[in-house]
């Protein structure tokens, strides 16, 4: 199975920390982010992996090189100059992709029986699929509203009626899904997702487990303290 992670963000919430190091690179517990949400995908069968790489990305690509340590294979698509958004990223990354693909991000460590939630995709003959959590605004602001098994509202930024689920941060995609994003602009995933939600192909796979991201300081202490539990617990 094969993985594009979205990993070329400024990080803005987390400076003065991403100042000199990309998000993904931010050291917990003596290891970077990205190597602990590596190896957990690697774990559930995931070896090849795509990197949508921008800010600081020698730093990425210096550290973790071709994947071989690891055990995984890794390639590197480079948002270049411009500012692409996370859609955007995965079209400039088409020529990496397989026909069937999962999407995460550099800064989430999430945890779900990723060949289980395959499996339930290739069954069915949709473009897109995103992992939900029903959320009521726990972990961040519910964004999604999930109705008879699809996403049918996807938006960050506004509060909408039955809004109660929230984007678990892993999907799966058709590479031709990716047909629906503009090539001569910044495209965002909202923007993105919403064009297969107009045509009610992107399905909603509920999960329970809770996610852990570093999207700011508040998280970040929250991952160290999980990655020191587990540890212990080892």
């Amino acid at each position: 199975m094969q993985a594009a992670i979205l990993a070329g963000g400024l990080g803005t919430r987390l400076r003065p920390l991403t100042e000199t190091i990309p998000k993904p690179m931010i050291s917990i517990h003596g290891k970077p982010f990205l190597e602990y949400e590596l190896l957990l995908l690697r774990s559930h069968g995931i070896t090849d992996f795509v990197l949508c790489v921008g800010y600081l990305e020698e730093k990425i690509e210096g550290y973790f090189r071709d994947g071989r340590e690891l055990g995984i294979n890794l390639r590197y698509s480079h948002d270049g100059p411009e500012l692409l958004g996370p859609a955007g990223a995965l079209r400039k990354a088409e020529s990496y992709l397989e026909d069937v693909f999962f999407v995460t991000y550099g800064d989430a460590y999430l945890r779900l029986d990723y060949q289980r939630v395959m499996k339930y995709f290739l069954s069915k003959e949709r473009l897109g699929l995103m992992t939900v959590l029903e959320n009521k605004n726990a972990y961040g602001k519910s964004d999604l509203v999930v109705q008879d098994g699809y996403v049918t509202k996807y938006d960050k930024k506004r509060n909408v009626e039955h809004m109660n689920w929230i984007n678990f941060g892993v999907s799966i995609l058709r590479k031709n899904a990716l047909e629906v994003i503009p090539r001569a602009k910044e495209c965002g995933e909202e923007e993105f997702y919403g064009k297969l939600i107009e045509k009610k192909e992107l399905l909603a796979y509920p999960v329970t487990e809770r996610f852990y991201e570093i999207g700011n300081a508040n998280s970040l202490r929250e991952f160290e303290k999980f990655i020191a539990a587990s540890s212990n617990s080892a």
